[in-house]
């Protein structure tokens, strides 16, 4: 029976470098006595030594593992690698597939999208808010749930760092911004660490790129004008908007 979750999950939901080093065990083909019993995994993984590791079917984070990191309760890079082995049986992993982007970047590549393209990008961008999502819980689960948050920025920094230098997609970026800033100031997301607010910031950046290669982006920033918001993360794109004529 396959897991509830998937490859792509364990990809955006686990730290960057826990991740990178269960891809390297998993295609060192590190994992032996791989077995399916009752909706968990089990199996062991060759580390310093090797260590017996089991993962849930439900949630590739609760587990154990017999590593230092394990025995202390935290995700490990052997229980990630045995989640991965779940999710692909032996399958090889392509370069895209693994690929991680730190945080959205300007692609630097002038174009527009098409309809179904744009159709497609808009439905990835919903699909990757549904991790930002508002908290209510008890501080127990505080921790989980900023998991959530960086999860949501973490799927949609490839988004936006594939996205093709123009007015079109500029105005997209603007419209994330400002969902974004909706559920930061009454959608009840808590970004007590500033995760969001932090990638918000990193995409405004990415606009201002866009406008040095682009001066037409500029036009997209009209939008923000007279927006009460957050933090005041629009005043350098409405800045460029003021200083238009200048450019």
């Amino acid at each position: 029976m396959p897991p509830q979750y998937n490859f792509e999950k364990i990809k955006f939901a686990t730290d960057p470098g826990t991740f990178e080093k269960a891809v390297n065990l998993y295609e060192g083909k590190k994992i032996k006595d791989f077995i399916e019993d009752f909706g968990r995994y089990s199996a062991v993984v060759l580390g310093g030594m090797p260590y017996k590791v089991t993962v849930s079917g439900r949630r590739y984070d609760d587990g154990s593992c017999e590593c230092y990191l394990g025995q202390k309760n935290y995700l490990c890079k052997h229980m990630v690698v045995v989640a991965i082995y779940a999710c692909l049986n032996g399958k090889k992993i392509t370069v895209e597939e693994k690929e991680l982007v730190d945080g959205p970047v300007c692609s630097e590549r002038l174009g527009e999208l098409s309809k179904e393209e744009l159709v497609k990008i808009k439905k990835s961008i919903t699909d990757a808010m549904k991790y930002v999502k508002s908290y209510n819980g008890p501080s127990r689960t505080w921790f989980a749930y900023q998991g959530s948050l960086s999860e949501g920025c973490a799927r949609l920094s490839p988004i936006v760092s594939e996205l093709p230098i123009s007015e079109q997609t500029a105005k997209l970026l603007v419209d994330l911004l400002l969902r974004l800033d909706k559920k930061l100031c009454t959608g009840g997301v808590d970004d007590s660490d500033g995760t969001v607010g932090g990638f918000m910031s990193e995409v405004v950046g990415v606009l201002e790129e866009y406008v040095a290669l682009d001066p037409t982006c500029v036009s997209a920033f009209e939008k923000l004008c007279g927006q009460s918001t957050c933090f005041g993360w629009e005043a350098p794109l409405v800045r460029l908007f003021d200083e238009r004529d200048i450019l």
